[in-house]
């Protein structure tokens, strides 16, 4: 008994040493309650797509002439900010300059052989009127030399006669060959011109061409390239690609002015009320949220092929925007109505 009296001593300060090197355990907080919606009100989520208000699609140009690729020789960076009729992108004109050029040289060679058409035409008639005045004055001459009948003999009568006879016939001959003289060498003058004119609207088309080769801006804002398949793969295109007519090259939209357009289910079309503030978040930046007001929306509700399930197109235009937002991004717009609405207010 006495030893074990002896010993508790000394064990038990080591045992208070122990207790008091021994690290705290660590405290965990509950988290904040998220804020709750008002009572009378309810949430609703609406998820949708980010759209620019003021945007234009620029395709590869369609260009008269033979079909094929194009090389595109320039384009801007992605992202870039871009005024309005500012160079985008820019194909190689090669092909469409060496047209221009043939046709401008087979334009001048038509020109100056109208020209040489007319001359000759002028100079043709001019033998012509004189080949007929001569005609004339050969029948006045035999008019004269019939007047003298009653003092020549009757064979010199019947011969002047005859003379009078063939030059009549050669001056109403000479006047219809001149007629359809005049008359062939305008048609051959006009087929040249007509061939000459042709080939000023080549010339012109082929000038077009290459103006169209140069892509400008319509309207001041942001540059995003647009997929396109290339190397049997989607991607955005590059110097040196070649490119066929009507694909999509780039995109300028305005950011300044952003909208959602989004699915409403049909029952809940009731928070669709003129005015209607909602607040959007976005996928690819959750730390953001904007402040959104409802624009308009689809008066009748749609479905797709074989579903019962209807929805209106609903579009909430953002108060502000952010630098980072480009078109195409998912959101979603919580939209915050009282639950008392009797029924739904069709947008106007």
């Amino acid at each position: 008994m006495t030893t074990s009296v002896r010993v508790f001593p000394l064990i038990l300060p080591a045992l208070l040493l122990a207790s008091c090197s021994r690290s705290a355990p660590p405290v965990a907080h509950a988290a904040e309650p998220a804020p709750a919606v008002a009572r009378g009100q309810r949430e609703t989520r609406l998820t949708g797509i980010l759209e620019a208000v003021h945007s234009s699609k620029i395709l590869v140009p369609q260009i008269w002439g033979q079909g094929g690729p194009m090389t595109l020789t320039k384009l801007i960076p992605n992202g870039s900010r871009v005024k309005e009729n500012d160079l985008v992108a820019v194909f190689d004109p090669t092909q469409q300059v060496d047209q221009a050029r043939d046709a401008q040289a087979k334009f001048e060679d038509l020109g100056h052989q109208v020209e040489q058409k007319r001359a000759q035409n002028r100079a043709d008639a001019e033998k012509r009127t004189a080949d007929l005045r001569q005609a004339e004055a050969d029948l006045a001459k035999a008019e004269i030399e019939l007047q003298k009948g009653p003092v020549l003999s009757d064979i010199d009568r019947q011969k002047d006669e005859v003379h009078l006879q063939i030059a009549k016939v050669h001056v109403e001959s000479l006047k219809k060959s001149n007629l359809q003289h005049d008359q062939s060498d305008l048609a051959s003058l006009r087929i040249l011109e007509l061939q000459r004119d042709r080939q000023k609207v080549m010339l012109e088309r082929t000038r077009n061409n290459m103006a169209r080769l140069e892509l400008r801006t319509p309207l001041a804002g942001m540059v995003a390239h647009q997929n396109l398949y290339r190397n049997n793969s989607m991607g955005h295109a590059q110097e040196g690609d070649q490119l066929y007519r009507g694909q999509p090259l780039v995109s300028i939209f305005d950011p300044s002015e952003m909208l959602v357009r989004c699915a409403v289910g049909e029952p809940d079309g009731a928070a669709l009320s003129p005015g209607a503030k909602a607040t959007v978040y976005f996928d690819a930046y959750p730390d953001l949220a904007l402040d959104a007001h409802f624009e308009f929306a689809s008066p009748v509700a749609s479905s797709a092929f074989g579903s019962p399930i209807k929805s209106f197109t609903a579009v909430f235009k953002l108060d502000k925007t952010a630098p980072q937002l480009m078109p195409d991004l998912s959101a979603a717009v919580v939209l915050a109505s009282p639950t008392s609405t009797p029924a739904r207010e069709a947008a106007k």
